[in-house]
């Protein structure tokens, strides 16, 4: 597939998810190449939000060029939904998120939202995650301490090197995993000193998926 395809099905993805938005309300807006598609939908759209959430550095840019207002969570009182992609996703709403290194404020913002709508292209839908590496967000004093744990459970953790989370913390990518119970895998490894955030969004899965592809987008 090549990326003007894949872009091709971002974008409708991302341009379905309008129609789910609260006019003139506080949107809570992820971070990826899926959601560069929906903030340009919306700058097109003057007046579709009042203001948004933003869950990370790279997302504030955007919507600051945007011209849309960039709050605090801390500052929102009712945020009704939240928009994002993500890195794998199951049909039963599972994820798999922080390719970008943004899990942690997705995270925060995920858990605030009323509801919770993921944009991903036909190639982000698996029967079961794991293929693509799970990031886990640490503190840095504790990525080796982190990485015996996962190694002594037969994961293979990769740090993710020259990067570091807009929290200030390392990510290591764990590979080799098939994740047949992600809330179970989420609580296990989010129990782990010196973990910040788990990659898998299945504790507080999406609501809805919208899924682009050749034909369109599906609704599951």
């Amino acid at each position: 597939m090549t990326a003007t395809m894949a872009d091709a099905k971002k974008k409708r993805a991302a341009e379905a998810a309008l129609q789910y938005i609260p006019p003139g309300c506080v949107l809570g807006i992820g971070t990826g190449t899926t959601v560069r598609f929906l903030v340009a939908a919306l700058a097109a759209r003057p007046g579709t939000v009042r203001a948004a959430v933003s869950s990370s550095n790279a997302t504030t840019a955007l919507l600051d060029a945007a011209r849309i207002p960039v709050l605090d969570l801390n500052d929102v009182a009712d945020l009704p939904l939240y928009i994002d992609g993500a890195d794998e996703a199951t049909r039963a709403h599972h994820l798999i998120k922080g390719g970008g290194g943004a899990l942690t404020r997705e995270k925060i913002i995920a858990a605030a939202a009323t509801r919770f709508i993921c944009i991903v292209d036909d190639s982000k839908l698996v029967a079961t995650l794991g293929a693509f590496p799970l990031p886990v967000e640490v503190i840095p004093m504790a990525r080796n301490l982190v990485a015996r744990r996962l190694q002594a459970s037969g994961a293979r953790p990769v740090w993710r090197q020259g990067f570091v989370t807009d929290n200030g913390n390392h990510i290591l990518d764990v590979h080799g995993l098939s994740i047949p119970d992600p809330p179970a895998l989420e609580n296990e490894l989010a129990s782990l000193t010196g973990v910040v955030t788990v990659g898998l969004f299945a504790r507080r899965p999406a609501d809805l998926l919208l899924v682009g592809s050749d034909r369109g987008t599906a609704t599951l």
